[in-house]
């Protein structure tokens, strides 16, 4: 990427990086280097180890700030809704990122940059990358924007609560039928497996969803299917 490009990124995110090689890094995929071995640059992977910790530190900072009364289960459960895969990855949308990620040609072709389990790892990287750059601060003040809107979803549609049993209470009371779920699809390598998995009720589907475990994957198919059903949620005021 020119160093043009990453001063369009870097506008895009409201972020002025020190070192520039860090918010370069945290771009390039591992695929990439597969195809061009001599780059000087490592892949992301360290640095979404790093932003993963680093996530898991700043939401939950957040949510102990936010909810002063919220028991421990309460906020494990709302920031597991916070840094899982869906979400990470719809805040790397928000953000474009994958339009700037570096990728090898095919995954470019097999729409890598709209990955999920892509995305997600590309977003982990870059607050990684922040944090070495900025620290611990910068990296809240970045993340607010994002958590806000987030948390208020989350919250509206209850999807802190475990989505496989609420589908299936909902598909007992209704129907009087137990959900089953299928694994459609498996990619990527051992360390980093993404999963499709779909959801049916009878002999129909309502919903697919992908993840880094099958359980991750059967909990976004069960989310997706709740979705579909419009099964209706309340706040209580």
């Amino acid at each position: 990427m020119t160093l043009s490009s990453l001063h369009n990124l870097e506008q895009k995110l409201d972020l002025n990086f020190t070192d520039k090689s860090l918010l370069d890094r945290a771009l390039t995929h591992r695929s990439f280097l597969n195809e061009n071995p001599d780059w000087a640059l490592e892949d992301n992977e360290r640095l979404e180890f790093l932003g993963d910790a680093v996530l898991d530190f700043v939401v939950g900072e957040y949510l102990y700030h936010h909810f002063p009364e919220g028991q421990e289960g309460e906020l494990t459960s709302l920031r597991a809704a916070l840094v899982r895969t869906e979400t990470l990855a719809d805040f790397a949308q928000q953000l474009e990122l994958g339009n700037h990620l570096r990728l090898s040609r095919g995954e470019v072709e097999s729409r890598g940059r709209e990955r999920p389990a892509l995305l997600c790892s590309a977003f982990e990287a870059l607050v990684g990358a922040l944090y070495l750059d900025q620290g611990i601060e910068t990296v809240a003040t970045f993340m607010a924007p994002l958590i806000v809107p987030a948390l208020s979803r989350i919250l509206a549609q209850e999807l802190d609560k475990n989505a496989k049993s609420r589908l299936q209470e909902w598909s007992q009371g209704h129907w009087h039928l137990t959900p089953t779920y299928r694994t459609v699809a498996e990619r990527g390598p051992d360390h980093a497996k993404e999963f499709t998995v779909e959801v049916l009720i009878g002999s129909e589907v309502y919903g697919q969803g992908t993840g880094l475990s099958k359980q991750a994957a059967e909990q976004a198919a069960a989310e997706a299917a709740l979705a579909a059903l419009d099964v209706a949620t309340t706040v209580e005021t």
